[in-house]
């Protein structure tokens, strides 16, 4: 089988931690499609041009986080969406998955941050507006997710 690798726009003002949620894209994307062992993935894209720039350890986080996750993170998303979760492009289908790993383990990076990520991560990698999609249930994740940090931003 013959792997397919997401490209996005060159952006030199990347962050460590950004390029390790494109590799993480990358990653479940890869496992979408073809159920490959995690591992196997992994180590296909630490050998990726640009992996060395990436948060590594953030990788490893999203990445075994998400799959470890994948049951519990699409049962939370279905109520948020507007069709089975197998009709969603394979993009938008991970990244809500990464937004909502984030968003529901990883408190120390604000739910904005979380949201705007996957919006970028839609926006590089996802169809034409695949991006309000993903920020639209994202939105509604972070409420539940989140509701104490949402609501006090929303009374500010």
């Amino acid at each position: 089988m013959q792997k397919k690798e997401l490209h996005a726009n060159p952006n030199k003002s990347r962050t460590p931690r950004h390029r390790s949620r494109e590799f993480a894209l990358q990653g479940i994307y890869q496992w979408l499609l073809s159920k490959e062992d995690a591992g196997v993935i992994e180590a296909h894209l630490r050998e990726a041009h640009g992996f060395d720039k990436a948060d590594a350890a953030h990788f490893d986080a999203l990445l075994y986080g998400t799959l470890k996750q994948v049951a519990e993170l699409r049962a939370a998303l279905t109520p948020l969406i507007d069709r089975p979760l197998d009709q969603l492009s394979p993009i938008e289908h991970a990244v809500l998955l990464i937004g909502a790993f984030e968003l529901k383990n990883h408190p120390e990076i604000p739910y904005r941050v979380v949201i705007n990520e996957s919006v970028e991560l839609a926006k590089s990698f996802g169809g034409i507006d695949g991006h309000k999609y993903v920020n639209g249930v994202l939105d509604k994740f972070a409420a539940t997710a989140r509701a104490v940090e949402v609501g006090a931003a929303r009374e500010s």
